[in-house]
């Protein structure tokens, strides 16, 4: 039985999912770049063992992300906006991605992926938001191609426990997939990222110490619960939305997005 101490926690964690659902939806992202960062301090307000707080927020954010996906690609997929053969053809990548994720996660610097990732995002955002437009010829990749594509997002999406939007979208429309389709397609590809790593960090959380009560591995279930219920409710409410703006409006506001977070990259890049 949770405690009545995690009572006054409670209206962040649901401030933090009707948000991050709404976010979801709109941009085909799962809300983790949201998720991760905030939960990480909301712990630390709580006084969590610092050496998991990053842990047990990116397992509880790609846990959560799980259920927003799948309601925000549903709402997606009635539109007619989610490509399932791009879908397909990136999942084994996927599963490949969570296992290279969690190696690199060991093996290299924080400050260096920080600020590798900074570097590629702002790259994608200025794209964008200059509404650049891919040579006409341009295609997606083969299957192979795709695989190896899906590594490359699985990979960086386990290390910042998103669903992969942030890379999955301009991914897309580089290749010429129309913004609204790429937005619906990313939302079903963070279902299978998000289940790689919640299936990750729930195992290897499952013999950590330190983890607060409450906790299943690195999954925070009153946080998982608090986020998921209105999360799950205002993910179809950012896709509505989706499907009705222009093109050229949802471009820059993903792109508005992306600079964000390669802000907050770079400043964590900076301070490790």
């Amino acid at each position: 039985m949770l405690s009545l101490e995690l009572l006054p926690w409670l209206p962040a964690y649901l401030g933090l999912g009707i948000v991050g659902g709404f976010a979801a939806g709109l941009l085909g992202i799962g809300g983790g770049m949201l998720y991760v960062p905030l939960l990480t301090w909301l712990f630390e307000l709580q006084g969590f063992d610092r050496g998991t707080l990053l842990h047990l927020a990116l397992g509880t954010s790609l846990t959560t992300i799980v259920f927003t996906s799948i309601s925000s690609a549903r709402t997606h997929h009635g539109k007619g906006n989610v490509d399932w053969s791009i879908v397909r053809g990136i999942a084994p990548g996927i599963v490949a991605g969570g296992v290279v994720g969690g190696w690199l996660a060991k093996h290299l610097g924080t400050s260096t992926l920080a600020l590798v990732f900074a570097v590629f995002v702002t790259y994608s955002a200025l794209q964008m938001f200059l509404n650049a437009k891919p040579k006409p010829s341009r295609a997606l990749p083969g299957a192979l191609g795709l695989m190896g594509v899906g590594t490359v997002i699985s990979t960086l999406s386990q290390l910042v426990g998103a669903g992969g939007g942030f890379l999955s979208v301009p991914f897309m429309t580089w290749c010429n997939v129309n913004m609204h389709r790429a937005v619906g397609t990313s939302a079903a590809i963070g279902l299978p990222i998000a289940v790689v790593g919640t299936v990750a960090f729930f195992v290897s959380g499952r013999s950590a110490l330190g983890l607060p009560p409450g906790s299943l591995g690195f999954i925070y279930l009153p946080a998982l619960l608090g986020v998921l219920v209105p999360s799950v409710l205002m993910a179809p409410v950012g896709a509505r939305l989706a499907a009705r703006l222009p093109v050229a409006t949802l471009k820059r506001v993903f792109a508005g997005f992306l600079f964000v977070l390669a802000a907050k990259m770079l400043h964590s890049a900076l301070l490790t």
